[in-house]
């Protein structure tokens, strides 16, 4: 992504899509129109964190750079410099892949 000037508040997040298989592993090709959303992306911009009941700020589990699952519907689809990115909650991430 080239350097953007947005900043995600709090707990939230932008992630860039995992592009998905455009074949199956019988060698299938998957045309566009029946291919889903994958729920993979990468991690490219982090809020500063929530603050708990205390006001203290607990800074976010992920950071810029790495893998995640999040659910299907999860997240708003925006397009900033032209990319498609989804910004959602730390909370609708599912987990971090190693």
């Amino acid at each position: 992504m080239a350097k953007s000037k947005f900043r995600p508040l709090h707990d939230r997040v932008v992630v860039r899509r995992v592009e998905s298989e455009e074949k199956t592993k019988g060698g299938i090709i998957i045309p566009d129109t029946a291919k889903e959303k994958p729920q993979e992306g990468e991690i490219i911009a982090v809020g500063s964190g929530a603050r708990d009941e205390s006001g203290k700020l607990v800074p976010l589990d992920v950071k810029v750079g790495d893998r995640v699952l999040f659910g299907k519907w999860s997240g708003t689809e925006v397009k900033l410099n032209d990319e498609d990115l989804l910004i959602m909650k730390e909370s609708d991430i599912m987990g971090v892949i190693a």
